[in-house]
């Protein structure tokens, strides 16, 4: 009887499939992965059968050392989960973690010809349980590394939220002597598909070729294996949840191209921060930092609800706005809106506008809606992503007084706010 890792031809009545047999949550369904990467379904009362072409290969061990090549810098990855260093493991279904430096260089062989490999396991999580402390621990491990002499750290974490981790250590790393580059996957290194392979040796080279000394990301440009792309750590979006190039710079460009085949890198514009002679960082954040979408329907309470916080960005609409008119008796609760924010500024809650507009940025001084705002002590957050507020405003409240965290939020401390927005023929790049 065919078992989970075993190779299989799968015959039913829409046609047959070969691929390696997976374990299924679903009892009546076989899971079959095919040689593309992808996996495919079949119903088992529709199955006429399955026929065995070859059992599981047997866990192959890596070697228990490596040898350093004197020639080479040696760079760290540190790793918090996600999939750039992970794959199926077809006996149990699971996905196995590579976290070694053996294990590394088995999934990625190419590694060892541009550096020796440190290897450093943070924490193994989806990237939608991070919280700021866990920011504060990958600054623990960069400082750790390079005072070990690391030539650059490359971080592996789950593209969910690697834009926003990205954003959040660029503010706690003041200066670096190294490079420091986050680095994810779309789709896991066992897949034909993956983009874990390129993305992490793009990123190597990137690292060690190169006087870069500030934090960014590496991620495929578009969705060929062609180039990829280093994009500012503070102005980087998800926009897709699946595609390979998923991540483009918002209100900005990328740093720097690699070309995958000759591994040339070109810079793509100017302003970037280079290596500094000492590490300096500031890894402390506030805890009760929190973010709200502006959405149709709104209530008071949401707004109420973060009395008590120290800080708090608003997503709003447009140019920056909130409900709080009452046109007609449909929106009458709107009243009570603009008061639920104006006792939660006068609580102390710094309280900071953006838009939830992808492009562009908020100018509250439009609209009379936005000079209510201002009055109410809203502070315009500019051009800055949403997320890249919540964790600048969390790292400013974690450091500095609330005066200066004020005053800083305005200020452009590392590439978040364009003073100035150019009109761009087409603003998606």
């Amino acid at each position: 009887m065919a078992q989970p890792g075993d190779r299989v031809k799968i015959s039913a009545k829409r046609g047959a499939e070969e691929g390696i047999l997976m374990p299924s949550p679903d009892k009546n369904t076989l899971l079959l992965k095919l040689d593309n990467g992808y996996n495919v379904g079949f119903n088992k009362k529709e199955v006429s059968k399955i026929t065995a072409i070859s059992k599981a290969a047997p866990k192959k061990k890596t070697a228990s050392k490596i040898s350093k090549n004197p020639h080479l810098p040696t760079i760290a990855i540190l790793h918090t989960g996600g999939t750039i260093a992970s794959k199926v493991d077809y006996r149990t279904g699971g996905v196995a973690s590579e976290f070694s430096p053996q294990e590394l260089l088995s999934l990625f062989p190419e590694l060892q010809h541009i550096a020796n490999i440190e290897s450093e396991l943070i924490s193994q999580m989806w990237s939608d349980d991070l919280r700021f402390a866990h920011f504060s621990l990958i600054a623990k491990a960069i400082e750790h590394q390079v005072k070990k002499g690391v030539k650059g750290i490359i971080i592996g974490i789950g593209t969910d939220n690697l834009a926003v981790a990205s954003a959040a250590l660029s503010f706690m790393v003041e200066k670096s002597p190294v490079p420091i580059v986050f680095v994810g996957a779309q789709r896991s290194s066992d897949r034909g598909s993956s983009d874990a392979g390129m993305n992490l040796i793009c990123a190597t080279e990137f690292v060690t070729k190169t006087d870069f000394g500030g934090v960014a990301i590496c991620m495929h440009e578009s969705a060929s294996d062609t180039n990829c792309v280093i994009l500012p750590a503070t102005k980087t979006y998800k926009l897709h949840s699946s595609r390979r190039d998923a991540f483009k710079a918002v209100n900005d460009h990328p740093l720097a191209r690699i070309d995958y085949k000759s591994r040339e890198i070109k810079y793509v514009r100017n302003g970037y921060p280079q290596r500094a002679k000492e590490l300096s960082i500031k890894s402390k954040m506030e805890e009760k930092v929190g973010l709200l979408k502006i959405h149709v329907n709104m209530f008071p309470e949401q707004f109420s609800f973060f009395k008590g916080y120290k800080g708090l960005i608003i997503e709003g609409t447009g140019l920056g706005h909130t409900p709080g008119q009452a046109p007609n008796k449909e929106s009458l609760i709107h009243k009570k809106i603009y008061p639920a924010l104006k006792k939660l500024t006068a609580s102390g809650c710094v309280v900071v506008m953006t838009t939830q507009c992808i492009f562009g940025g908020v100018n509250m001084n439009v609209y009379d809606k936005g000079r209510d705002l201002l009055e109410l002590g809203v502070i315009p957050g500019k051009d800055m992503l949403a997320n890249t507020a919540l964790v600048k405003l969390s790292w400013l409240l974690g450091n500095f007084s609330q005066e200066q965290a004020k005053k800083l939020l305005g200020e452009n401390l590392r590439g978040e706010i364009n003073e100035r927005l150019t009109f761009e023929e087409d603003f998606i790049r």
